[in-house]
């Protein structure tokens, strides 16, 4: 199997991803739901988690991070949190439906109004458009880092400024970046970055966060069980209680933080992983894209480019070429729209949807070249009728 679904999920996990989690499996207690040496180890690895995301993404500190089921849910928190009703809201076409549904559901149900700045058909952002939309005075700007569909990456950190001129809180979803691609929250100045583990973080399903920025306050978005102050009738207000009802998913973090040290200590950090796995990118990009039938789509020169590859083959379904690539080649992609309606409709593939080749860390140029090889042989086969 050639497994090219890292934007989705990063199936081949390092050994000590499963080994942090089976060791938390067999010694962990709740986190702060006791004294006794279970709890305090599970305590304990949570807390290096934090410190390892917050070293890992710029965050002010180990108390800045709080985790969640995946970024959809860190999404949701953010956005019902700053977003209050009768406000306004700005995001791009770009963003996933992680980013659109809670915002329309505010504008449903919270008289919240929501602008969305285009995206070209190159995949770049319009920020003439986007600057005028700013005018409107947004309360709250939430966009991606990176196109999930595409793998444009966006100059967040202008965005960002820009937003914070117009008097604007910024959340970003680094859903397809934190792990793979430079990211500093610091730097890029936002509010809030959210994050999942279970992608190029290398950790299991179930896990993921957000880092909140210093001063940045979030209404909690579920209240119940904390460990701490059980008496007050209110969930705790600091951080990181405030964003994380319940018993949280120790093991699973657990095997995060291994995940995370396997980035820094084995491969070279984001940079490294973006350098080799943006590489891999291009290098099938390039071998593609010249192929007769084969549409590439975004890789604008306006942006810079992640680890992703989005095709089609003349008008054939998407997700006949990626029934084709899997029972054929045995090459694992996706399909479809990819919760990214808007991002489907700016490129024009919202009937056929899309090819979606995504590299990851483990992934080789044998890889990538197989994958070229079986997209010709696709092209060649349609071109002949077969």
């Amino acid at each position: 199997m050639i497994y090219l679904d890292n934007a989705a999920t990063t199936m081949m996990k390092p050994e000590c991803v499963v080994r942090a989690v089976a060791d938390a499996m067999t010694s962990f207690g709740g986190v702060g739901r006791g004294v006794h040496l279970a709890s305090i180890a599970a305590g304990m690895a949570v807390y290096r988690a934090r410190a390892a995301v917050a070293n890992l993404l710029g965050a002010p500190g180990a108390s800045s991070v709080a985790f969640t089921n995946n970024a959809t849910m860190a999404l949701n928190i953010a956005i019902d949190g700053l977003l209050a009703p009768g406000q306004r809201a700005l995001t791009t076409a770009a963003s996933h439906n992680s980013v659109l549904r809670p915002l329309f559901r505010l504008r449903d149900t919270a008289d919240c109004s929501v602008d969305i700045a285009p995206i070209a058909a190159d995949g770049s952002l319009d920020f003439e458009v986007y600057a005028e939309l700013l005018k409107h005075k947004p309360a709250l700007v939430a966009v991606t880092h990176a196109s999930n569909l595409t793998g444009d990456v966006y100059d967040v950190a202008r965005m960002c400024a820009m937003a914070h001129e117009a008097g604007a809180k910024f959340v970003l979803d680094a859903a397809q970046t934190a792990g793979s691609y430079p990211l500093n929250m610091a730097e890029i100045g936002a509010d809030v970055v959210c994050f999942t583990g279970h992608k190029s973080l290398l950790g299991p399903q179930g896990t993921g966060g957000l880092c909140v920025a210093c001063g940045t306050e979030i209404a909690p978005l579920l209240e119940g069980g904390s460990g701490t102050h059980s008496y007050d009738e209110r969930h705790p207000l600091f951080m990181p209680e405030r964003l994380e009802a319940g018993t949280l998913n120790a093991h699973g973090v657990a095997g995060l933080a291994a995940g995370i040290g396997y980035i820094e200590g084995t491969l070279g950090g984001p940079s490294g992983v973006h350098e080799h796995a943006g590489a891999l990118a291009q290098h099938f990009a390039d071998a593609v894209s010249g192929v007769s039938g084969v549409k590439v789509y975004g890789r604008s020169d306006a942006c810079d480019r992640g680890s992703i590859v989005a095709l089609n083959i003349a008008d054939v379904d998407s997700a006949e070429v990626a029934d084709r690539l899997a029972s054929d080649y045995d090459i694992c992609v996706r399909a479809g729209a990819h919760c990214a309606p808007l991002m489907h409709k700016a490129l024009g593939t919202q009937s056929q949807g899309a090819v979606r080749f995504s590299f990851a860390a483990a992934n080789t140029v044998a890889d990538a070249d197989a994958a070229a090889k079986a997209v010709r042989e696709i092209a060649h086969a349609v071109g002949q009728g077969c």
